[in-house]
């Protein structure tokens, strides 16, 4: 762990990294359901610490929003190279694209709450979610090896697509029904053409 992730020059001890651990589980919980209208206070309650804790390890709100994107960037790019060992490449992708969709609304509201406390634009969660990106096009391009994906696509429209129906999966908070309707016509436009 970086002295950076601690928070300070010298390694923390093992309660401060399990306070911090703690902090940031409540955190993404929290600001997910909640986003900018949650406070910090409410995070030092529920993860039963003082709110000097928390701004020892995280010195602002937006200190604080920024590491628990990071963290759920990080989450979400393991679990993708983890996919790329599936044997069944093209369920692989098309799985971890519903995935992303379905959990999109807290990390949005992450997002959303970042910005409001006036987070980077720049900084350590945008090349988090770089990482995330990067690791879809490594899926993206498995899947179209394994003939799961139209070969005439690319990552960037892709990740349009991935991006625009997680939005209007988490503003329009539709319903599981709807939202799997939706992606089913998505992926359909992903597939190969069928023969003559």
């Amino acid at each position: 762990m970086s002295n950076r992730e601690t928070g300070g020059s010298r390694p923390q001890r093992a309660d401060a990294r399990t306070n911090r651990e703690r902090i940031l589980n409540v955190a993404e919980e929290v600001f997910g359901k909640g986003g900018e209208s949650a406070s910090t206070e409410e995070v030092a309650r529920l993860a039963n610490v003082g709110i000097a804790t928390v701004f020892r390890h995280f010195p602002t709100k937006a200190a604080l929003l920024e590491a628990v994107l990071v963290k759920r960037f990080d989450r979400l790019r393991e679990q993708a190279e983890a996919l790329l060992h599936a044997t069944d490449p093209g369920a692989a992708f098309f799985g971890f694209f519903s995935h992303l969709v379905a959990d999109a609304a807290g990390k949005i509201a992450i997002a959303e709450a970042l910005l409001e406390a006036g987070g980077d634009h720049d900084g350590d969660a945008a090349r988090a979610s770089d990482g995330l990106r990067q690791a879809v096009g490594a899926l993206l391009q498995h899947a179209q090896r394994a003939d799961a994906v139209r070969s005439d696509v690319e990552l960037p429209e892709v990740y349009a697509l991935l991006v625009a129906t997680s939005r209007a999966a988490a503003h329009a908070r539709l319903e599981k029904e709807v939202r799997d309707r939706m992606l089913a016509i998505v992926f359909d436009g992903l597939a190969p053409a069928k023969g003559p």
